[in-house]
């Protein structure tokens, strides 16, 4: 596999738009806008995007494409290996000249992630994970922590359900993917959602919270699998390996009821 050439067009699309948050947060300007559900998007996302696309394909153009910024297509679903990607993933933080966004860029294989990159070049970091082989954050080995109670868990959010008081809040990046890989880093205990999440969100943090020796389900704790009809599943849980039954527990009744 050309892990290098896959890290080096991660640093390229990320290096590029790195210099476009630096000119956002210097006052200057970009074309932004919402989309349909609501979530926000801009020119950087799209060239990002556009970019990846020619650089990924030339690495390996039998894989099938599946990103947030690329209209769907069902042929997808014939290719054994697809490319998997969020151009910028945490677009909200971007926009804000904040740091907690990356690209996210992860191969499928039959379904499971084989390698996932996370390029956050505002934190300086860059984190990758190979089936098999263990995940790391720039170069030197991530291991996840050995939590193994509930209560006291580390959790990346700005605010808490009053049900979940007893767990403990820790810095959110707006980014889905560097919140589990905080997970894989024990910087973070537990990363959860409870809504429809698309694949691409998850992709290649999912390979690096597994790599790194933690348990990642969707919300009702069922193994994920990729390249989907829809691409998408309900929730993701991101945990150590000793809370992962608790967590499921207490989230499974909300899960039932907003997953309808």
């Amino acid at each position: 596999m050309p892990t290098e050439a896959i890290i080096s067009a991660a640093r390229e699309v990320g290096d590029a738009a790195l210099g476009q948050w630096r000119h956002l947060r210097g006052g200057g300007d970009l074309d932004q806008w919402s989309k349909a559900d609501q979530s926000l998007v801009c020119e950087v996302d799209i060239e990002t995007d556009r970019r990846l696309k020619a650089m990924l394909g030339a690495i390996d153009p039998e894989a099938g494409w599946l990103s947030e910024e690329t209209a769907d297509r069902s042929d997808r679903l014939a290719r054994d290996r697809i490319w998997c990607v969020d151009p910028i993933d945490g677009t909200r933080d971007f926009l804000r000249g904040r740091e907690g966004w990356a690209v996210s860029i992860a191969l499928i294989d039959r379904g499971a992630p084989v390698f996932g990159v996370l390029y956050a070049p505002a934190r300086d970091e860059l984190w990758m994970a190979q089936s098999g082989r263990g995940a790391s954050r720039n170069g030197a080995p991530v291991q996840a922590g050995d939590r193994a109670i509930l209560t006291g868990a580390r959790v990346p959010a700005a605010q808490l359900p009053k049900v979940d008081m007893d767990l403990t809040m820790v810095h959110q990046p707006n980014s889905i993917a560097l919140r589990m890989a905080m997970v894989a880093a024990d910087e973070a205990d537990l990363v959860a959602t409870l809504r429809w999440g698309f694949e691409w969100d998850i992709a290649a943090a999912a390979l690096i919270v597994h790599e790194a020796g933690a348990r990642v389900t969707d919300a009702f704790g069922q193994h994920l699998r990729f390249n989907t009809p829809r691409a998408q599943a309900f929730g993701v849980i991101a945990s150590t390996p000793g809370i992962h039954g608790a967590v499921v527990d207490r989230l499974s009744e909300r899960a039932r009821s907003l997953a309808g």
